[in-house]
């Protein structure tokens, strides 16, 4: 089997003033690294000197690239990735050699999940026994460091080095990127100059939902610090200036708005305790209380390594405007929250330091400024139903509200409805009425959107923003309207069904995660992102199953068992103890049949005296959803046939939610009837969870999944559709049968556990907890390896091939057509 092609990887080496190591990393690169597409580029910092001349003599097979100033390491990557070809950056220092398969690990790795933006290499030191970069972890105070560094590598426990896993940034010693995500966010901060830069890159490409991956089988050794020996001292202060100041400017960009206002004035008291600390300055030498003395006025001597802690606050104050800009960027790409970052900090209240006076500092700020709570701030998350929320709730709004009342535990939980009908129960969670131009606030507070039917169309910003959207499918409206809009004139209903249909698509672009009731659903779906082209490869390749992108959430049920509150449907209409009653629970549209129902009641009265069917509601709670013909077809036919109030019975008025279970009990069977088309084949019939939920055992039509489940469950009766003889077969079994009835009473009570609210939602849970966008939708997505363009001999046989083709499909008729087009197409691109 041929080998797949592999991406052009551009490895970019800074030099300043280190061309003996340059000049052996390069030489690695161009003789010694197992990848066969390789680009390599080798920026000069302004070194002085003849380094410049010594590389190019030395590794011709590299682009060497010249800086007419020292733009440090952040800006010398910078200037190479700006000319690189390769879809793949890695960065490599100069005093770092790969080993072999360095690129292949990593190019595996990028090429297998393309939700990785970067990875991590394993680096070690020179002998391959020290560690220098097998972990990343992270200070509260925006400290990035490399965890284990420095010990024996037979010291660190094996699975922390030699098992692939996602962290919070790569070292810029030996890291690979994806080209356009680097591209996409601008590169290295080049306000960093060096240090800290790769944890500042790993830290926003995490916030805007791409991984950074550590992948041990990408390996180099590197000679730690060589190059900055050879050009500075650590008691110069230089190092620790760059250190101090690019951490907090690290910090200032990155964290939410709630984490800032606690950790940025704890990070700069206790980067002045490590700044007196690290000097062993008196910090109590001029306090008062500590005495008078004679007059001194002489100046007091700063050791090096602490003035560079104040000289580095006293310049991150001066870079403050430009990185408030940066920081609005960050805040606004961002799409996941300072808690989802917590394990890859992997131990964020480490001091850092081990100076006594340092460490009771830190215990200090740490206590009273609360930052052990700092990054265990709850997610927030938006839910936007169109339908009505009040006491007397249909579907849509039901399973709105239990989408809230489920995640509300673990997060921050509003629920907005775009219907001016809001009169909600009481809730633990806010909930709100909001027109379109109410919809900005609440969507900029959230971190995930959820919504429903129409809403995309409202809040229109929505379609080009970052936040993470949720769309619930659950109900394909465009297959209701078929059905419901036959009334409607030919052009009407075109029109409504190409408007419909043209709001889920949009959904369906837009979604990072999507919702359907059932199997059937999800095939369904499934189809329409195919048709879309949403289930493009790089889906496909971060997820065969798409289970992260198209997950079955069904209709849910009430955990607790019904419990009578107040009077049912007997005492409501007047039905005796003794009557056997069917339940109708839920409303009458188009697109069910309850004629055939009202026919199978007719037969079934002339058998059975105390047999009644009560349709629970008849109005539509919702204002905005108008009435059926259907209902008053039922209603008239009842009326024919003499069963309105003595057999049949209507419940004009919506039964309040809270309420049904009290028609519930009052009831013997439930009853869900339709026509055979395909909105019944991708249905999910809501009413049949009730159901489950208070006992019933279940009359259903063949044709939707509900009646897989009963007939696959033994859950009831399933009957051929319109057919009201066996209708009223199955309503008398069901409603007289004693012993199928307690079967099917304890069959039910097993399979109503499978659909509680928690269970039902459970996928929704999990997605809410690591909430990332689509893999389609990561900013920077781009393809890693592209087709070669076509040249000299290769393009003059395809094009003589193209002219076989149009003369044989049309003759030179064609071929003059098909030239005509060319030409036009390559001036309107010079053009």
């Amino acid at each position: 089997m041929a080998e797949a092609v592999l991406p052009l990887v551009s490895v970019i080496v800074v030099n300043y003033r280190g061309a003996e190591d340059t000049i052996t990393c390069l030489r690695a690169l161009a003789g010694e690294l197992d990848y066969p597409r390789l680009e390599i580029l080798c920026v000069d910092n302004a070194s002085g000197g003849d380094d410049l001349a010594r590389i190019k003599a030395a590794v011709p097979e590299a682009k060497v690239i010249a800086s007419a100033e020292n733009l440090g390491f952040a800006g010398g990557c910078n200037l190479a990735a700006k000319q690189a070809k390769g879809t793949v950056l890695a960065f490599l220092n100069n005093d770092a050699r790969p080993d072999a398969g360095w690129a292949r690990a990593a190019v595996a790795t990028l090429t297998a999940e393309p939700t990785v933006a970067a990875v991590a290499s394993k680096v070690v030191d020179w002998a391959g026994t020290g560690t220098d970069f097998v972990d990343a972890g992270l200070t509260w105070f925006g400290m990035g460091y490399k965890r284990h560094a420095g010990s024996a590598l037979a010291d660190v426990p094996r699975e922390e080095h030699e098992t692939a896993k996602d962290v919070l940034f790569a070292t810029g010693s030996a890291m690979f990127v994806r080209a356009a995500v680097f591209a996409e966010l601008g590169g290295f901060d080049e306000r960093f100059f060096m240090f800290y830069e790769d944890v500042d890159l790993g830290w926003r490409l995490n916030l805007r939902g791409w991984r950074v991956r550590y992948v041990p089988e990408s390996l180099a050794y590197h000679r730690h610090h060589a190059t900055m020996s050879e050009v500075d001292a650590p008691d110069t202060g230089r190092e620790t200036f760059l250190l101090e100041r690019n951490a907090l400017a690290a910090l200032y960009k990155n964290v939410s708005d709630e984490t800032l206002a606690k950790v940025l004035p704890a990070a700069l008291a206790l980067a002045v305790r490590r700044a007196t600390a690290r000097g062993e300055i008196d910090a109590t030498q001029l306090d008062l209380g500590k005495g008078v003395g004679p007059v001194d006025t002489s100046p007091v001597p700063v050791p090096r390594t602490a003035l560079a802690g104040f000289l580095a606050i006293d310049q991150f104050v001066e870079l403050m405007p430009s990185l408030a800009e940066s920081r609005k960027v960050e805040q606004a790409a961002r799409v996941r929250t300072d808690a989802d970052l917590i394990p890859l900090l992997r131990k964020a209240l480490e001091p850092a330091y081990p100076l006594p006076r340092y460490l009771a500092a830190h215990e200090i700020l740490v206590e009273a400024f609360g930052i052990e709570q700092v990054y265990g701030q709850r997610r927030k998350i938006l839910v936007i139903t169109g339908d009505a929320i009040t006491e007397r709730m249909a579907g849509p709004a039901i399973r709105a509200w239990n989408i809230a009342t489920v995640l509300c535990g673990e997060h921050d939980v509003r629920l907005v409805t775009v219907n001016p009908l809001a009169a909600p129960p009481p809730a633990p969670f806010p909930v709100s009425a909001a027109r379109k131009r109410d919809l900005s606030e609440p969507i900029d507070w959230a971190d995930i959107v959820i919504l429903q039917g129409h809403v995309l169309e409202m809040a229109p910003a929505l379609k080009d923003s970052h936040k993470i959207v949720v769309c619930d499918l659950y109900d394909p409206m465009h297959l209701e309207l078929l059905e419901q809009g036959k009334s409607a004139p030919d052009d009407k209903r075109a029109a409504d069904l190409a408007g419909v249909t043209k709001v889920l698509d949009a959904q369906l672009e837009r979604g990072d995660f999507f919702l359907c009731a059932s199997e059937r659903q999800r095939h369904f779906w499934l189809g329409h992102l195919a048709a879309l082209g949403r289930l493009s490869p790089r889906l496909y390749d971060a997820d065969p199953t798409t289970q992260s992108l198209l997950s079955v959430v069904p209709f849910g049920l009430s955990a607790e068992p019904p419990a009578r509150s107040g009077p049912g449907l007997r005492a409501s209409l007047g039905l005796a103890e003794s009557d056997h009653v069917v339940l109708w629970a839920g409303g009458v549209y188009s697109w069910f049949d309850p004629l055939t129902l009202i026919r199978a009641m007719d037969r079934l009265r002339a058998k059975r005296a105390d047999a009644r069917l009560v349709f629970l509601g008849m109005k539509h709670p919702n204002p905005e959803v108008a009435e059926m013909d259907i209902g008053a077809r039922t209603v008239q036919l009842a009326d024919r046939l003499g069963l309105t109030g003595k057999h049949v019975f209507f419940n004009e008025q919506w039964v309040p939610y809270g309420e049904r279970q009290n028609w519930l009990l009052d009831s013997d069977c439930g009853v869900t009837t339709h026509f055979e088309h395909v909105e019944t084949t991708f249905a999910f019939r809501t009413r049949v969870l009730d159901y489950l939920w208070a006992g019933l055992p279940i009359v259903t039509t063949d044709g939707d999944a509900f009646a897989d489940l009963v007939r696959t469950e033994k859950l009831g009766v399933v009957v051929p559709a319109e057919d009201e003889e066996a209708l009223s077969e199955a309503l008398e079994r069901s409603l007289y049968d004693t012993e199928f009835i307690a079967a099917c009473k304890e069959r039910i009570a097993v399979v109503a556990r499978r659909y509680a609210w928690p269970q039902a939602l459970a996928p929704l849970v999990e997605f809410c907890r690591d909430p990332r966008p689509a893999a389609d939708r990561l900013p920077g997505s781009a393809d890693l390896v592209v087709s070669d363009p076509l040249r000299g001999t290769e393009m003059i046989r395809r094009d003589v091939a193209l002219v076989r083709e149009y003369l044989a499909d049309g003759g030179p008729k064609e071929l003059a057509k098909r030239v005509a087009g060319r030409v036009l197409k390559v001036a309107r691109r010079r053009g």
